[in-house]
């Protein structure tokens, strides 16, 4: 049964790292001592040893032991033994390009639904819809495919913004490259507002946090879900 959290990412305003989260993750993985951190999605600036020491700090104040992907001889075998996984956020390109090179991409996915806790932020929660079509990233790699590992029925818009309207900006609103996506696909996408994630239990998907979340469905107008909605009906 998949177990799941997937936020829209790992800090929001005026918090530390994962601290809004922390007691969903203290649920998560209960009973686990020890996950592996998936921290390809940083092309720079934050160097994987960094990344994962980062991870390995507030996760150990509610005892959890982390080790890197990276530091595996054998990543395949690190994700069918591992307790838990939690993918990083960065730049969904990256992490997909890298989850590619390594045979990983079917492996979580096959680990997830067989029952390993998951925790996904920002690019670590794109890949968890059908395709990264909808990642706000620039694409500074070419992965092998867009399509992701298909745990939810849809795709996710992590860090989805609602229009200024005080803005003087006269580019592209998050919502207008959610249509434009939808002129050649067909499948829902659930921008998670920052604060915002969803719980996984089974086939049951709730929406957590303060925040509603938006719904864009083909040839639809957008429209609003309100925590603890359950979603699990998008398809």
């Amino acid at each position: 049964m998949k177990n799941m959290i997937i936020a829209s990412s790992s800090t929001v305003y005026g918090s530390n790292y994962l601290d809004y989260l922390i007691e969903s993750i203290k649920t998560l993985y209960k009973g686990v001592g020890n996950i592996v951190f998936i921290p390809y999605a940083r092309p720079g600036g934050k160097s994987h040893d960094l990344y994962t020491k980062s991870v390995k700090y507030v996760l150990s104040q509610i005892n959890i032991n982390v080790k890197g992907i990276h530091e595996f001889d054998n990543p395949v075998e690190a994700i069918k033994n591992a307790e838990g996984i939690f993918t990083g956020g960065g730049n969904s390109f990256v992490l997909v390009n890298q989850l590619y090179r390594n045979n990983l991409m079917e492996i979580i996915k096959d680990a997830v639904n067989k029952g390993t806790p998951y925790l996904g932020c920002s690019s670590g929660s794109n890949i968890c819809g059908l395709t990264m079509s909808t990642t706000n990233d620039m694409p500074i790699v070419y992965p092998p495919s867009f399509k992701t590992m298909g745990l939810l029925p849809f795709n996710i818009n992590p860090h989805y913004l609602d229009p200024d309207t005080s803005s003087k900006h006269m580019g592209e609103t998050r919502e207008i490259r959610i249509k434009e996506f939808h002129k050649f696909n067909t499948q829902p996408v659930v921008g998670l507002r920052e604060g915002s994630w969803l719980e996984v239990k089974g086939e049951t998907i709730i929406l957590k946090g303060k925040f509603d979340a938006r719904i864009f469905e083909q040839s639809k107008p957008p429209y609003e879900f309100k925590p603890e909605s359950d979603l699990s009906h998008l398809n």
